[in-house]
């Protein structure tokens, strides 16, 4: 598939991650974090998975103005095309107009791979190969393909898409038109979406080729097209500010997913989860014999089960639990939190409380 010279992926990077606080903040946010323990951050692996679907100076990353060093330092060499750079966050559909429309300058023939920085995926070869399905299918039809992932529970963080049970073409039984999508439902909807059999989870994963992508930009959010794919690759940075300012902060599944007749979702099969949460972290993550989930750290554990422990890889500390049972014990440089994981809601509580006190005692 890399000898296919027409394939893009864009990478989103620009998340802030405020559900990871303690060891993601807004100044390190999660994509540059190495959430799941194996050495690199959730931008390289994501990076790495795309550098198997599309030649390297084809991936494109999205982030803020203030995290674009960040990209550079952790992926060396990139070409000045490949790190765009939002001046304001303006959520997922300005964010692909924005790459779409530098690609577009290069390649008018282009298919897009939209990819999230901060998502796990558990079997590399099946990615590749179900990503290699929905670009051969969007080849051929004028489709919008979401990737999507079976439920194994009622989890609320999720969005849902519906599908219809009848398969979009006689030869490929895991892709099926979407009849809606669900944001975040309620646990009991939940439920009855995985009872029914007819919903997916979402995994954000998109393909599209370019001009399917504008005319869905131009029929459902004008007012971006308009701004972005008249856009000078060359714009100074004043300007591209004030198109941004003046820009509606909307999501890609808002303004366009919930409304196109021309979406279809591919089953995936490669073991997925946008690690969203901690309890997330905690479910994909390796146990031992305990349940003790342990990704970083110099850790001992004595009658503690069914934990989550993330400590910086310092040699100098060491952690002890004791008697613990169901708690996330996480901690930055700075900071060290532990937390019911059923009470993990109250991260950004915690997360708001800590800075106010910074901001109180500087005065």
């Amino acid at each position: 598939m890399t000898d296919n010279k027409h394939t893009w992926c864009i990478i989103m990077a620009g998340g802030i991650g405020s559900r990871f606080w303690p060891v993601s903040r807004t100044d390190n946010p999660k994509q540059f974090i190495d959430v799941m323990g194996v050495g690199r951050t959730m931008l390289q692996l994501t990076f790495e998975r795309m550098e198997r679907i599309c030649p390297r100076d084809h991936i494109v990353i999205v982030t803020g103005e203030q995290y674009a060093a960040r990209v550079r330092e952790q992926l060396p060499g990139l070409l000045p095309h490949q790190v765009l750079a939002e001046p304001l966050r303006r959520n997922t559909a300005p964010c692909i107009a924005y790459a779409a429309s530098v690609i577009g300058h290069m390649d008018h023939e282009a298919t897009l791979v939209v990819s999230p920085a901060d998502h796990a995926i558990f079997n590399q070869d099946r990615f590749e190969a179900d990503l290699r399905q929905a670009v051969q299918a969007v080849a051929s039809h004028d489709w919008i393909i979401t990737l999507g992932a079976q439920p194994v529970r009622p989890d609320t963080s999720y969005g849902y898409i519906q599908f219809h049970d009848e398969p979009s073409t006689p030869e490929a039984a895991n892709l099926h038109p979407v009849v809606t999508f669900t944001e975040k439902p309620p646990v009991e909807m939940a439920r009855q979406f995985i009872a029914s059999g007819e919903f997916f989870w979402n995994t954000g994963l998109l393909v599209w080729r370019l001009p399917v992508l504008k005319e869905a930009y131009h029929r459902f959010l004008p007012a971006i097209a308009e701004s972005f794919f008249g856009f000078n690759v060359m714009t100074p940075a004043a300007e591209l500010e004030r198109v941004y300012s003046l820009c509606e902060a909307v999501s890609v599944d808002n303004g366009i997913m919930e409304k196109a007749d021309n979406v279809h979702v591919l089953t995936a099969s490669f073991g997925w989860s946008d690690v969203e949460t901690w309890d997330s972290l905690y479910d994909v993550a390796h146990h031992d014999k305990n349940g003790n989930a342990v990704i970083s750290g110099n850790v001992f554990t004595y009658d503690s089960r069914n934990c989550l422990v993330v400590i910086p890889n310092d040699p100098t500390k060491t952690v002890v639990l004791e008697g613990l049972d169901g708690y996330i014990v996480a901690a930055s440089d700075d900071t060290l939190m532990v937390c019911r994981r059923r009470n993990e809601d109250l991260v950004f509580r915690f997360a708001s409380d800590v800075e106010l006190k910074k901001l109180i005692d500087k005065k």
